[in-house]
């Protein structure tokens, strides 16, 4: 399995640049639309989930990178960052709902991008410790899943709170 996670060295490199470049830009953001954010009630926590979110794609590219690792080594890596980055984006990702009525469709849009951004992971170390070559396939729908998240977020801190 070693020889199969190096096989995926490219894609990690591109990822970790990616989503560090990406949270550059989520701070920039951040910092232009600091007063609306700290603000706006539950804003600050999404930025938060937002970050966590693109650090957790460069997190898991850095442990995709550790040279001669074992598949469970990785697996096992991923499975701790991976838990409790779920839990604590779970969190932010609650926390970041208003109080009172909320509109309908903000519980389906504020919780379920991150699951995409976190869940997938959590099956990737599963199937990697268990010796499934399909671990890295479900890491990378992760990969995918966060970066997507992020971005909507980003977009809502960006632009749609100054609407």
């Amino acid at each position: 399995m070693e020889a199969a996670a190096a096989e995926w060295s490219d894609l990690f490199v591109a990822a970790a640049g990616a989503s560090a470049a990406l949270a550059g830009l989520v701070f920039v953001a951040v910092s232009i639309n600091l007063e609306p954010i700290v603000q706006g009630p539950g804003l600050p926590d999404r930025a938060l989930m937002t970050l966590m979110l693109l650090l957790g794609v460069l997190i898991v590219s850095l442990f995709g990178l550790v040279p001669g690792q074992s598949a469970e080594s990785l697996g096992l890596e991923l499975l701790v960052q991976s838990l409790v980055w779920a839990v604590a984006i779970g969190v932010f990702a609650v926390r970041s709902l208003p109080s009172g009525p909320i509109p309908k469709g903000w519980y389906a849009a504020r919780l379920v991008p991150p699951l995409f951004g976190t869940v997938p992971y959590v099956v990737g170390s599963i199937l990697l410790l268990s010796g499934e070559g399909s671990g890295l396939d479900w890491v990378f729908a992760g990969i995918i899943g966060a970066i997507v998240a992020a971005v909507m977020n980003a977009w809502v801190l960006l632009v749609e709170i100054l609407r």
